[in-house]
């Protein structure tokens, strides 16, 4: 069985250290190994990045652009490979991973404007003969560890805008479905980035703690589940430094009673099972203001659920695929225990689901769930699995204050046709990321993604124009140069003009 490799300084490297099986979702079964990093492997990977990073920062961004541009080529060619690269590791469909890709290259395309956004400002005669500006200049040996659920997208978020900004960058993808990851990142290498600017290093814990605790690394990007970036953001602020950690998500989705349902209904059953649930933006919550809309909702749902395709996410033509590992599978299957225990009205059932030729697959169908309240696990915690759960609201200001009364402030959006109503909702709503009539308001790669209250710790988003903010520090430089005939005499005062 092959083994997925570390890439340090420009090289695969297989270290013998401790393995984990990766798994094809679809079938159950193991098709290659992980290396998972020691300390001193992570250590082996920082000592490389911090080596090559002087000589890096210092080339012009231009030619750090030139790079990039070259890495976009790459993976444009390479799509077809690489989309079933994630397939086959993670379960999503192929079609499902294009997309992804695709979203990830549009990050690449904004750190090729690397000139652009690392100009700083600059002021002449602030005050008499001298002259102000500042100069945006990277950190040094930055560090990325990414979740199972985007295991292109979410990588290619951080490291090509912070190595476009002068970084030298170590990622630690998930070590469930890292193939593709690791693929993407040689393919950097072969668009000419230098040996050492960029290194990978799978793992588990250790190799997170071995990231925060290194001194060389100066600032940490994370997204997966809150727990863990609450973790990574205290212990890395404490340790001196720079973190931005995404967390978890409970996104609701309000119908109002003027909304274009059939094109509503269209939006939530790609943003509630597409990649079978397990995205950070899906929607999870319907809420719908006034029992009509509800009634009206489920009936145009139901058999659609029930009419979804699926099955293994590497074949073609399909609506969703299985989800990442068994324990995954289970976990989201007793949560619709869980439900049904708790009350809420079971309307489409996705256990017990078998795909012919597929048995031993972690496939979960769709589900959908009425009458579900506050109260219910099913409502209060993520489940990361194809489950939407319908809650019934009077009144646009009820629906709001559910949402905002949740800890999760991440993703949501609105379908109406009132532009009164949707301004209220975009202007009052506590969250982060707002959609009107689009399911699933992901920000493009010119601005920036994040979502608020325990959907994010750190104060800069991810990507976009935080991006360069968070992977570069200001300084600020004032500067005189008196004229050779001129003498003053000491000023003992705070200057000013």
């Amino acid at each position: 069985m092959s083994i997925v490799q570390h890439l340090i300084h420009g090289e695969l490297v297989t270290k013998g250290e401790r393995t984990a099986d990766v798994f094809n979702p679809s079938t159950g079964q193991a098709v290659r190994k992980v290396e998972l990093a020691s300390r001193a492997t992570v250590q082996e990977a920082i000592d490389s990045a911090k080596a090559a990073f002087p000589a890096w920062r210092n080339t012009p961004p231009a030619k750090r652009a030139q790079v990039m541009f070259r890495f976009k080529q790459l993976l444009e060619q390479n799509e077809a490979k690489i989309s079933q690269m994630i397939s086959e590791e993670h379960g999503k469909t192929v079609e499902d991973a294009a997309g992804e890709l695709k979203r990830g290259i549009e990050n690449v395309e904004f750190a090729c404007a690397a000139p652009e956004v690392l100009k700083g400002e600059y002021s002449r005669n602030v005050g008499p003969n001298i002259d102000a500006w500042s100069d945006f200049q990277p950190l040094g040996v930055v560090a990325g560890i990414t979740p199972f659920n985007f295991p292109a997208m979410v990588p290619l978020w951080m490291y090509p805008l912070a190595i476009a900004c002068g970084n030298a960058f170590i990622l630690k993808p998930s070590e469930r479905d890292p193939s593709s990851t690791l693929f993407i990142a040689q393919l950097l290498l072969e668009a000419g980035l230098p040996k050492g600017i960029l290194n990978v290093v799978h793992g588990d814990k250790e190799a997170v703690d071995a990231l925060i605790e290194a001194p060389e690394v100066k600032a940490l990007s994370f997204v997966g589940s809150t727990p863990i970036a609450e973790y990574i953001y205290a212990e890395g602020t404490k340790r001196g430094k720079r973190v931005q950690a995404l967390g978890g998500a409970k996104n609701h989705a309000v119908l109002m009673p003027d909304a274009d349902l059939d094109n509503a209904v269209s939006a939530l059953m790609g943003a509630a099972y597409g990649s079978c649930g397990e995205r950070c933006m899906a929607i999870s919550v319907a809420v719908c203001v006034g029992d009509q809309v509800a009634d009206a909702l489920i009936a145009k749902l139901e058999p659609q659920i029930k009419a979804l395709k699926i099955g293994a996410g590497t074949s073609c033509g399909l609506d969703m695929g299985p989800l990442v590992t068994a324990a995954a599978r289970d976990k989201v299957v007793g949560y619709i225990d869980d439900g049904v225990a708790a009350g809420a009205k079971l309307v489409v059932d996705g256990r017990g689901l078998r795909v012919a030729g597929n048995e031993d697959g972690y496939f979960v169908g769709g589900t959908l769930f009425d009458k579900v309240t506050p109260q219910m696990r099913i409502y209060k915690e993520e489940i990361f699995g194809p489950v939407l759960c319908i809650v019934r609201v009077s009144s646009l200001e009820q629906a709001m204050q559910l949402i905002n009364d949740h800890e999760y402030g991440n993703g949501t959006c609105i379908f109406t046709r009132d532009g009164e109503a949707a301004r209220l909702f975009c202007d009052e709503i506590e969250v982060g990321m707002v959609g009107v009539n689009v399911p699933l308001p992901v920000p493009v790669a010119y601005h920036s993604f994040g979502g608020w209250k325990r959907s994010l710790f750190g104060d800069l988003h991810a990507y976009g124009p935080d991006g360069v903010r968070f992977y570069t520090r200001r300084k600020a430089i004032t500067q005189r140069w008196p004229q050779r005939a001129s003498h003053e005499a000491s000023q003992f005062a705070f200057p000013s003009l």
